[in-house]
């Protein structure tokens, strides 16, 4: 429950996400009175945001932390480094991996936007990863978010401002999400600048 943000325009790219924690369907924690409330934690050169249960921030920051070898620049990098991630997951951190019984694979139970100097990719439960090339919204808020980043996007906006109109416009509608905001921003690299516009 929650609005997380990323976005890529010109030679940034920006990672953006509400503080509210929801419990269940009646009770919420505001950034007031969490010592926590940042949801993006930053792991070597990457920004990682997750959406789903709570437990699953510290889980992550400490399989990531566990895996020798882990690439977090490309599709196919992450792709295979939440594939090593997942057993680590089921046997170090007692992850349930049981959805629903037609799913082709276990699950991971979470969504994940990873923003780096290389893009923006998005991780979803069957270790589905996207790249992103212009915008992109996770949580209860991302409906909200996608459209306020759609109409703001061509304007003469940053992509933390955009980022920033997002996360605006999750908390503004959506019960579990709140300000305030954490953003961070990145430059891109040479080599993803190019393959842009290749």
């Amino acid at each position: 429950m929650t609005t997380i943000v990323a976005v890529r325009k010109g030679n940034q790219i920006a990672i953006a996400a509400d503080s509210q924690t929801t419990f269940g369907d009646d009770q919420k924690l505001l950034a007031g009175y969490d010592c926590f409330h940042n949801k993006i934690f930053q792991h070597g050169d990457s920004y990682l945001a997750i959406s789903g249960s709570a437990a699953h921030d510290l889980v992550l920051q400490g399989a990531l932390k566990e895996l020798k070898k882990k690439d977090l620049t490309s599709r196919k990098g992450i792709f295979d480094t939440f594939r090593k991630l997942h057993p680590k997951l089921k046997d170090g951190f007692y992850l349930r991996p049981e959805e629903d019984e037609e799913d082709p694979y276990e699950s991971s139970q979470m969504m994940v936007v990873i923003a780096n100097a290389h893009g923006i990719f998005g991780v979803y439960p069957m270790r589905e990863i996207y790249q992103f090339s212009r915008f992109w919204a996770i949580g209860s808020g991302r409906k909200f978010a996608m459209g306020a980043m759609f109409a703001a996007y061509e304007q003469d906006l940053s992509a933390r401002e955009i980022a920033e109109i997002g996360v605006r416009a999750g908390c503004e509608f959506d019960v579990n999400s709140c300000l305030p905001m954490t953003v961070y921003t990145v430059e891109v690299a040479e080599d993803a600048a190019k393959e842009k516009t290749a």
